[in-house]
């Protein structure tokens, strides 16, 4: 593949806009006539169309602040790699190791959750679900996430590249239409199955399967929780946010941190916590997190103990 071929290819997200209204209408149609499984309620839709609308204009923000950052990796790289197909395997792997890391930090912090707790809002699981990105991700700092790439020698518009076919591929994850796949593609790929797990709010299902394309990281660290027929995914926040106003859905965490922040007898590093310990953390134990939710769980549930999501003692 030659670099010219490379820094003229498009951003597969973005101009898909046309593909992915495609499917979404095709899935909506099908689903009401009852051809395919699946939930639509118009206002969330509607919501999700529009914040999908202000992600492209914010992910301008992010490809310059982002793109200057890893290119100053780049100018300052240790190799050069070229553009041969085993290079771009080879960064679709390590960017998609990128984005489970980046995924993971955006739920165990809440600083990176609230840029993306937008994409979780919802508490219908369709191909609009996916449209639901944040509108803030330039401001989290995980973009630098791809500059040891680039340090490497990987070229920018090749990780450009590799980062929009992954969130491509993803869009195809979001629907209850498409049950568990070949037990083959189930071990290796993130699949509708491992997805909807994601997006649930279960207990045994949070802080789970954080993969973009390739499963097997959730599997290497520990974050694999399959979808079990008992436990059937519902999906949403733990705390929904029963609006369907689009600017609530992408802004309204950081509105919580600053009250939290701003709440009375609270030490310096309360306060720090209040923004960048896991969500649901509270100085004074009024919220829980997820280990204290499955915990929870457990009291109620104690036959469940050990299985997975769960932990192995409440």
């Amino acid at each position: 593949m030659e670099l010219t071929a490379i820094l003229t290819l498009p951003r597969l997200h973005e101009i898909a806009a046309p593909l992915y209204i495609m499917f979404l209408l095709g899935e909506f149609l099908l689903v009401r006539r009852g051809v395919l499984k699946g939930h639509f309620l118009r206002e969330d839709t509607q919501a999700s169309l529009i914040i999908g609308t202000g992600s492209i204009v914010s992910n301008m923000l992010l490809v310059l602040l982002g793109g200057s950052l890893v290119w100053t990796a780049y100018e300052n790289r240790i190799s050069t790699i070229g553009f041969e197909w085993w290079a771009f395997l080879l960064c679709f792997v390590l960017d998609d190791l990128r984005f489970y890391v980046s995924h993971r930090l955006a739920h165990r912090s809440r600083w990176f959750w609230a840029a993306h707790v937008v994409h979780h809002s919802s508490e219908y699981y369709n191909f609009s679900t996916a449209l639901r990105q944040s509108w803030t991700g330039a401001i989290t700092g995980l973009v630098l996430l791809a500059a040891p790439i680039a340090y490497l020698g990987f070229h920018p518009a090749l990780i450009g590249f590799c980062a929009s076919l992954n969130l491509f591929y993803q869009f195809f994850l979001h629907t209850e239409s498409v049950g568990r796949l070949h037990p083959w593609i189930e071990a290796v790929f993130n699949t509708p199955s491992h997805h909807r797990v994601h997006h649930a709010n279960n207990p045994r299902y949070l802080d789970a399967n954080y993969a973009g394309t390739l499963i097997i990281w959730d599997k290497m660290f520990e974050s694999f929780v399959p979808e079990l027929d008992h436990d059937k995914p519902v999906f949403g926040l733990v705390e929904n946010i029963k609006t369907y106003n689009p600017f609530v859905a992408a802004l309204g965490e950081y509105w919580g941190i600053a009250r939290d922040v701003a709440g009375p007898k609270r030490s310096l590093f309360d306060r720090l916590r209040c923004v960048f310990a896991p969500p649901g953390w509270c100085h004074d134990g009024s919220r829980k997190d997820s280990h204290m939710i499955k915990e929870n769980y457990l009291q109620t549930y104690p036959a469940e103990t050990g299985t997975p999501g769960l932990p192995a003692s409440g």
